[in-house]
């Protein structure tokens, strides 16, 4: 019954990429990017509770990764692809050893540090970055003969979502996610109890800062230009407000705060116009205030056996 479930929401969602044109496909397009990369942070910070603001310079090396490979070194797609995401593997591996020693401010700090290094080099790397201005003008090559273009990218980008959820519901539900679990409740208890604190911090760390790679390369191709602005700090905190007011540690609640966070300045900008910031800055205050459980915990409440 599960596996219907799972084939018939990746159906649903894949034929709502043929069902939209123009505008709302690249809408679409990009809110199932920003799903990806807020079930990946969500397992950091919701599940493990490491309070990271590198996920997006982790998507930022592997879109810049990806397409300085393949478009500016002329490597096969495949090739580049795969040495995009074992360059996020390695950074992240590089940051966690140092930086998961350090607990809650200050690995917030370490990680923030680490974001704005990876903004200088992209905004300072001259012709390969392409600077300020980013790189345009590329195209996703044919994958097996394939072209992917229109809704099929997005039909890509929807099994990306189903893959990143499938993963981390698995390694939640896993012992090692009991781990981190534990880890978030009380470092030293679960050291009492045989856990390993560190080495799991470092594999969860760089296990997520990979998937956020994965999105950041996937995003590359959605409108063919990448540039510094899209990996920067606005993006960075509205991760993390997605997580909080959809719900820290739920993997639903991760997807409602992405869908209606992403989706809400396209509501209110229409309607109040520039104004609509300070009127999402405060429902956001006020979801946090008065559900601090997130918005999926408004579900909970009519589900008995959540209740209970």
């Amino acid at each position: 019954m599960r596996a219907l479930l799972w084939l018939a929401s990746i159906i649903a969602a894949s034929a709502l990429a043929f069902a939209l044109g123009g505008y709302a496909t690249d809408v679409y397009r990009k809110m199932l990017v920003w799903i990806a990369l807020a079930l990946s942070y969500n397992f950091l910070f919701g599940v493990a509770g490491q309070i990271a603001f590198s996920q997006f310079a982790f998507a930022g090396v592997g879109a810049y990764g990806v397409v300085i490979l393949s478009y500016k070194l002329g490597l096969p797609f495949g090739v580049a692809l795969v040495g995009a995401i074992a360059l996020c593997a390695l950074l992240a591996f590089i940051v966690a050893v140092p930086s998961t020693r350090l607990e809650g401010f200050y690995l917030a700090l370490a990680t923030l540090a680490f974001a704005q290094l990876f903004l200088v080099v992209v905004n300072e790397g001259g012709e390969l970055t392409g600077g300020t201005g980013g790189i345009a003008g590329y195209k996703l090559p044919e994958v097996f003969g394939i072209a992917l273009r229109g809704p099929w990218y997005t039909v890509v980008l929807v099994l990306l979502v189903a893959l990143t959820l499938h993963l981390l519901l698995r390694l939640e539900r896993s012992s090692f996610g009991r781990a981190c679990r534990a880890i978030k409740a009380n470092p030293a208890v679960a050291a009492a109890m045989g856990i390993d604190v560190r080495r799991t911090k470092v594999i969860t760390f760089t296990l997520t800062s990979t998937l956020a790679g994965l999105a950041g390369a996937a995003y590359a191709y959605v409108d063919n230009v990448i540039n510094p602005p899209v990996f920067g700090l606005d993006n960075i905190f509205m991760l993390l407000f997605m997580i909080i007011v959809g719900g820290m540690g739920r993997p639903a609640g991760a997807i409602v705060g992405a869908v209606l966070l992403y989706l809400a300045p396209f509501v209110l900008e229409p309607i109040v116009g520039h104004a609509y910031l300070v009127l999402f800055g405060v429902l956001v205050v006020l979801a946090i205030l008065f559900q601090p459980q997130g918005l999926i915990g408004l579900v909970d409440r009519l589900r008995p056996e959540r209740r209970a």
